[in-house]
C-alpha cells in the first residue's frame, strides 16, 4: 500500500469516532440500576483496599446489556469499532481480542491446519504458536533464521529457506512467521509472501510487536501492507491499549472467516472485558491521530534517550537503527559482565528494561515521551558507579540460539498425545526426546521444543542461563527435564 493512502485513512472523519468507548461512557452517565453481572455493580460493591485505584475503570466495566453489543455476535458498537479498526489498518476485517495475541495465534493455526497437516513455521516463534500447532495436531516444518552480524543474533528469515521448505514439503498448508522479532528487527517479508501466494497458500504473521508499523516512516512496513493474509498484533505492547488487548486482521480469499470466528468463540472468554475492548477502540483512535508533530516529538525524545545511554559507552554500546529496525526499540550490547548482571543493576535503581540476554539488553519506547530525562541520568550515574569495577565479559556466548535451516520434530504431536513424560536429570536426558518445551521468559521463545531430541548443547545452554539468572517458565528446570519413556 502506498504511504499516501495510509495517511488518507488516518485523516478521514470516521477515525474521529470511538463508538464502543462512547457507548460505555453514555451508559455510565445514565447511572443504571444493575441487576446483572459483574458483581461489583459498577464499583458499588468493592474492597475498600484498592477501591480508589479501581473506581474509575469499574464504572465502564459492563457486560452484554442493551446498547453495548456482544463481541461474539457484534451488530452494534463493537461491530462499528471493529470496522473502524479495519479501515485504519486497511484490511477486510479486524477482530478484537481480549485474550491477547496468544488467542489470535491459536485461532489462526486452528483455522488453517488440522491433524497431520504440514505447515511451515519460523523456528524462533513464540510459545503460543507451538501450543497452537499441538492443539491442531499439525506437523510443523521449522525454518531456522540466519545469523546477522549487525545484531549478533539469529533473526533473519530468507526467501531461499522458504523456497527450500516449500520444495521439500509441497503439501504444506500455510506459512507462519514472526515479524518483527522481539527486538523490533524485520526482514524482506514481501518476497516471501509473494512466493507463498504463487504456491496458493496463505501467510500468517505474528506481528505482536508491530501494531504501529501502519503509521509509516520511520517504521518498517506492516505485514498487512506487504500482503499477509492474517496478522495478529498486541495493541498493548507498542500502542496505548490495556494489557491482553490485541487485534486480529484478515484479508484475501485464502482466509476462511467462518473458521476464524468459530475458533475465536472457543478460545476467548464468553464474558469479554469491556475496558479491554474499549482500549482497543481508543488505541486505534490514538494511532489514527499520531500526526507529524507527535512523530517529531517522539523521535526527538528517543534520540535524546539514546544519547544519554551512549554517554556511558564504557559499559555498553547502543546498536544503530537501520531501515529493518523499529526505532521504538533500543538494544544495548554489553561490554562488561553479562546482560543479566547489568539488568540487575538497572532494576536496583528502578530502571526496568524489557528483557536481558547474555550480551544484550532490550529497552522499549512508547509513541510519546514517557519519562524524565534528568531522573534517568541520575539513575544511570548510580549504575555507572556500580559497574566501574566489573570485569570484561567473556567473548564466547554459549547461550546464543542457532537453528538448522529446516528441521522437523523427532516425535509428532499425535505420538506425544496422552503422555506427560517422566522427569530426569540433565545428564540422563541427553539423547532422549523432550516431553516439554524449555522456555526462557521473556521472550517466550523455546530453547528446546517438545518433541525435539535433547543434545549436550541444550543442556549446557539451559544450565548456563539458569546460572546467569535467566527466568524460565519451567519449574525447577535446573534440576532436570521431562522426557518420554523408551527414548
Amino acid at each position: 500500500m502506498r504511504e499516501d493512502n495510509r495517511k488518507k485513512v488516518r485523516t478521514v472523519s470516521s477515525q474521529c469516532k470511538t463508538p464502543l468507548y462512547d457507548a460505555l461512557v453514555e451508559n455510565k452517565k445514565k447511572n443504571p440500576l444493575s441487576f446483572h453481572v459483574p458483581g461489583h455493580k459498577y464499583g458499588q460493591v468493592f474492597s475498600q483496599r484498592g477501591k480508589e485505584d479501581y473506581s474509575a475503570i469499574l464504572t465502564i466495566d459492563a457486560t452484554e446489556i442493551n446498547g453495548l453489543d456482544d463481541l461474539h455476535a457484534p451488530e452494534g458498537v463493537i461491530n462499528q469499532a471493529q470496522k473502524l479498526a479495519a479501515a485504519f489498518f486497511q484490511c477486510e476485517h479486524t477482530y478484537f481480542l481480549v485474550n491477547g495475541t496468544t488467542s489470535g495465534n491459536l485461532a489462526m493455526l486452528l483455522s488453517i491446519c488440522g491433524p497431520g497437516d504440514d505447515i511451515i513455521v519460523q523456528r524462533n516463534c513464540h510459545k503460543s504458536v507451538l501450543n497452537g500447532l499441538e492443539l491442531a495436531g499439525a506437523k510443523p516444518i521449522f525454518i531456522g533464521p540466519e545469523y546477522e552480524e549487525e545484531t549478533k543474533r539469529y533473526s533473519k528469515i530468507t526467501l531461499s529457506a522458504v523456497r527450500k521448505a516449500l520444495k521439500t514439503y509441497p503439501k504444506a498448508r500455510a506459512i507462519f512467521l514472526t515479524y518483527p522479532d522481539y527486538f523490533g528487527r524485520t526482514y524482506p517479508l514481501q518476497q516471501i509472501i509473494k512466493e507463498a501466494h504463487a504456491q496458493g497458500i496463505p501467510v500468517c504473521i505474528d506481528e505482536a510487536h508491530g501494531v504501529h508499523f501502519q503509521l509509516g516512516d520511520p517504521f518498517p512496513p506492516s505485514a498487512l501492507q506487504l500482503g499477509a493474509d492474517m496478522v495478529v498484533q498486541s495493541a498493548h505492547k507498542m500502542a496505548p491499549a490495556m494489557t491482553m488487548a490485541s487485534y486480529l486482521h484478515v484479508q484475501g480469499r485464502r482466509v476462511n472467516r467462518m473458521k476464524i470466528e468459530h475458533y475465536l468463540q472457543m478460545l476467548q472468554s464468553s464474558s469479554p472485558s469491556y475496558p479491554l475492548m474499549a482500549s482497543l477502540d481508543l488505541a486505534r483512535y490514538y494511532l489514527a491521530h499520531w500526526k507529524e508533530e507527535k512523530k517529531r516529538e517522539t523521535l526527538q525524545f528517543i534520540e535524546q534517550i539514546r544519547s544519554v545511554f551512549e554517554s556511558y559507552e564504557g559499559h555498553w554500546s547502543v546498536l544503530p537503527v537501520t531501515s529493518y529496525d523499529d526505532p521504538l526499540k533500543m538494544t544495548l550490547r554489553i561490554k562488561k559482565g553479562t546482560g543479566f548482571q547489568v539488568m540487575k543493576e538497572f532494576e536496583k535503581v528502578d530502571i526496568h528494561p524489557e528483557m536481558a540476554a547474555f550480551d544484550q539488553i532490550l529497552f522499549t519506547f512508547g509513541l510519546a515521551p514517557s519519562l524524565p530525562v534528568d531522573r534517568l541520568k541520575e539513575c544511570l550515574d548510580k549504575v555507572d558507579s556500580q559497574l566501574k569495577y566489573e570485569k570484561n565479559r567473556a567473548t564466547i556466548n554459549i547461550d546464543q540460539i542457532s537453528f538448522p535451516e529446516i528441521e522437523t520434530l523427532v516425535m509428532q504431536y499425535s505420538e506425544m498425545s496422552g503422555s506427560t513424560g517422566k522427569k530426569t536429570d540433565w545428564d540422563g536426558a541427553v539423547g532422549k526426546v523432550s516431553a516439554e518445551a524449555v522456555i526462557p521468559y521473556p521472550p517466550g521463545i523455546p530453547l528446546l521444543l517438545k518433541g525435539e531430541r535433547i543434545t549436550d548443547e541444550h543442556k549446557k545452554r539451559v544450565l548456563s542461563l539458569v546460572q546467569k539468572g535467566a527466568r524460565f517458565q519451567n519449574k525447577n528446570i535446573e534440576q532436570g527435564i521431562r522426557v518420554f519413556k523408551g527414548e
